[in-house]
């Protein structure tokens, strides 16, 4: 992994984000052969610039230097609970694209994120994983890398569409 830098998003890397975005998505969306997401690229560009400027969201990328490009990243953002004892981070994304799988890019992604999540004093982070069975290997990645299964599924209901 010496030609993977791990650095936080620059203006010059949002078209990269959309797509791998775009990636993840659909990536989910084939193997639970469902339609789950609403994609616009032009749409999720814009989110994440207004999030990132915001403060609201957190990105950081996973650099090859060696083919000069992004091969993955990482998407943080501020929760609150009683039940977390306070303020902690949610992992919303994190995608390292196939061909760079099984270079510890991921576990690298995930370090980038607790770092961080120190340094603004979260008590924890938590993340949501994709359907099971079909996202076996998702759990077990995030398991391996010290993360425990805490509660039950996720669940949302539209509020605006």
């Amino acid at each position: 992994m010496k030609n993977i830098e791990i650095h936080p998003i620059q203006s010059s890397e949002y078209e990269d984000l959309t797509c791998m975005v775009g990636e993840l998505l659909n990536e989910i969306m084939d193997k639970i052969n469902i339609k789950a997401f609403n994609f616009d690229a032009i749409e999720t560009k814009a989110r994440a610039k207004e999030l990132i400027s915001k403060e609201k969201y957190w990105v950081f990328i996973a650099k090859d230097h060696e083919s000069n490009g992004n091969v993955g990243f990482v998407s943080l953002y501020e929760s609150y609970a009683l039940y977390s004892e306070g303020v902690y981070g949610t992992i919303p994304e994190l995608f390292v694209r196939p061909k760079w799988r099984s270079l510890a890019i991921g576990k690298a992604l995930i370090q980038k994120a607790v770092s961080f999540g120190e340094s603004k004093g979260w008590k924890r982070l938590e993340v949501t994983t994709p359907p099971l069975p079909e996202f076996d290997k998702t759990l077990n990645f995030y398991k391996a890398n010290g993360f425990e299964i805490s509660g039950g599924r996720k669940l949302k209901i539209d509020v605006n569409a």
